[in-house]
């Protein structure tokens, strides 16, 4: 079933990303990302639990003891969050689709609630309607189709919610989620078994080196 959560996902979410959905401190396209993952991944679903019990914690102690943070306080909440124990998942019946709960709330529905808009070579895309701070895509690329090389000006995000598609980091399946950001360039390519379908988040424009995919750049808005 497409919905139920996965214990063989390869490609998780860090600690920062995860603390940061914790604390809120997220934009909304990234939050949306953070949480279709979740929904799918037991690991990090169960790393996020532990997140939120030890900022609670924390709240506790500056409630209790307020004083300026030390030299070394992430070092050691990131290490009291690798010591705590990870509890077993809450299981959820969840709607059988492509796309998971989350975004399936979000977008009204299934793949046939998405309005795609083609961009060129067999590529659709659907913006979806976030806050400012960065933009989230589904993206539908043929089987075998390769995607524009490119870098990246910040932060990208890829969650894999159909298909699979390899670069030169790794091979990215469904719950995958590759992070870029401005030290990797790289040029997807769908696996050759079946149309590969994402949700990107990004917070700035994609770095294009090609002449046309620059051109196209301001009307696809990616």
């Amino acid at each position: 079933m497409n919905g139920t959560m996965r214990t063989d996902i390869k490609h998780h979410l860090s600690d920062e990303i995860l603390l940061a959905y914790s604390a809120g401190s997220l934009p909304e396209a990234f939050n949306l990302l953070v949480a279709t993952h979740i929904s799918l991944c037991d690991t990090c679903r169960a790393q996020l639990q532990a997140c939120d019990a030890l900022g609670g914690a924390l709240v506790e102690d500056i409630r209790t003891d307020i004083a300026p943070m030390s030299e070394g306080s992430l070092a050691a909440a990131m290490a009291a969050l690798s010591d705590a124990p990870l509890t077993e998942p809450t299981k959820t019946v969840r709607p059988v689709g492509v796309l998971p709960s989350p975004l399936q709330d979000y977008v009204g529905g299934d793949l046939d609630a998405i309005k795609w808009r083609p961009i060129g070579m067999g590529v659709k895309q659907a913006i979806l309607a976030t806050s400012r701070h960065a933009s989230a895509r589904l993206l539908s690329i043929p089987a075998g189709s390769a995607m524009p090389d490119h870098g990246h000006n910040g932060l990208e995000m890829t969650l894999v919610l159909q298909g699979a598609f390899q670069d030169d980091e790794d091979y990215f399946t469904r719950g995958d989620v590759e992070i870029a950001d401005s030290d990797l360039e790289h040029t997807p390519v769908a696996d050759i078994h079946e149309d590969c379908i994402c949700l990107a988040v990004t917070d700035a424009p994609l770095r294009f080196k090609g002449f046309f995919p620059r051109i196209m750049q301001k009307i696809i808005r990616i």
